[in-house]
Formats: C-alpha cells, structure tokens, sequence
C-alpha cells in the first residue's frame, strides 16, 4: 500500500503539469507538451547565440551572408511573428554541412551546406525549415520531453522505494535507456518531418516555390549514398521517406505559393 500511496503522490503532479502544458503546432495542428515558458525560451536561445557567436567563425563573406539575410527575411515576414528576435548567421566551416535553429529565431547556416544551393529557393528550403523548428518551439518541446523523463525516473524512483545506491543506478541505466529510444528519440523524427511541412507552407508564403525542396533533397541524398551521413541528415528521418512526404504536400504548400515580383 506503501508504495501506491507514492505513486499517487509522485504522478498526480505530473499530471496537472501535462494538462496545464498543452501546446498546438502552426499549421499541423499537432498537440505538444511544453513546459518552458516563452520568456525562458528567448532569454535561453539569446544566451547560447552570444555564446557561438563568440565560438564559431562567423562568416563576413557577402556572397553567403547576402543571400542568407535577404532569403532569411522574407521567410521571418512569411513566419509572422514579431516577438521573435529573428536573426540569420553564417558559420564559416566549408566542411561541415548543416544548418540548426536557437529558440525564439536564431538561425546559423555552415558554408559547407552551400554547394548543395543553387537558388535562393534552395536555400530558403533549408532557412524555411529551420524556422519551422523555432515556430513550433521544437527546442521547448524536447526540453520540456528530457524534463518530463527527469521527473519519471525520479517518480519511478520513489515508487519502487529504491534507497541503495546500486539499485539507483541500474534503475537510472535502465530507464535512460528506454526513455531514449522509446520516447526522445522518435519525437526527434516527428519534428523533423514537422519542420518540412511548416517550411513548405513558410517558403510559400515567402513567395518561393516549394518545388525547390525537392531539388535540394535529392541532391542531398545522391551525395549521402554509401558515405558517412551528411551531418545535416544524421538525426532526419531517411532521405527516400523524406522527399517522398515532400513530395506529398507539396499540392498543399502551393495553395499558400504567390511568386514575387
């Protein structure tokens, strides 16, 4: 009875914590748990773009930074969302192919991602989906799911009475593991495949055709073929299934598609 009595009182938190916390994703409309507060957010991509901007070689080459700025801007007006502090950078690695997000609109684009460009629509398809990651707050949300662990192990902890040492530690091992593979990892692909759609959209919407992404995929994964994973792909979901979903909502991106002029 001890025991459930524990249970009771470690979950129940929880639980009120998971109600209280629902978020929606722009566009997909996919329910996520977030339990970091915007503010915190923004305050913690600040503090980590200061920190690799200071780390990094930042890159001052016009014909990167040029397009980046320009491509970078009609996606951020397209992401509507003034409360972000938008800014797009270049990391001055040639041999380093990749491209992430910081919360709350901080951009870095590597050179070495750049010979796989070959138009501003490619490089928006690479800008547009990591601006999608900072609409749907994907760095909250996997925050907000390592969190969520934390508070299961040490529920699972209290729930099981385990008091040794030893036994904490092969509690911890064993519960890492499938809190890993089972939970943190698949989320990993899910927002992914997440970022794709809302980038589609966003890219639209910025007025360059989404057809791009295709192109730029396709390059992408001819060059991966039987070679180490191209850093940009190591944690995406396989390139096939990729560009196959691509190319699957595409006939809804383009409903959103205006080109400039």
């Amino acid at each position: 009875m001890k025991w459930v009595l524990s249970i009771k009182s470690t979950i129940a938190p929880l639980l009120v914590l998971f109600l209280i916390s629902c978020a929606t994703v722009p566009y997909t409309g996919r329910n996520q748990l977030i339990l970091i507060s915007p503010s915190e957010e923004l305050a913690l991509g600040e503090k980590v773009s200061r920190e690799i901007l200071q780390k990094e070689p930042v890159c001052h080459d016009p014909s990167y930074t040029i397009p980046v700025r320009r491509v970078g801007a009609r996606i951020a007006r397209a992401a509507n969302r003034p409360d972000y502090r938008w800014e797009f950078h270049v990391i001055d690695k040639p041999k380093v192919v990749n491209a992430f997000c910081l919360p709350g609109g901080k951009i870095f684009v590597y050179t070495g991602i750049f010979k796989y460009i070959s138009s501003d629509a490619e490089l928006a398809t690479v800008i547009s989906h990591e601006v999608g990651h900072a609409l749907a707050r994907h760095g909250a949300e996997r925050m907000s799911l390592a969190l969520l662990a934390q508070l299961g192990e040490i529920a699972g902890a209290a729930a099981m009475n385990l008091q040794t040492q030893e036994a904490l530690r092969a509690f911890d091992s064993a519960y890492g593991l499938v809190t890993n593979v089972g939970f943190l990892l698949p989320y990993s692909r899910t927002q992914e495949y997440e970022a794709d759609h809302i980038g589609l959209i966003l890219m639209a919407l910025a007025g360059y055709d989404p057809h791009a992404a295709l192109t730029f995929w396709e390059k992408m994964a001819q060059e991966s073929k039987g070679k180490t994973p191209i850093e940009f792909l190591s944690t995406h979901p396989l390139d096939q299934k990729r560009i196959a979903r691509i190319r699957a909502l595409l006939p809804e991106a383009m409903r959103y598609y205006h080109p400039q002029r």
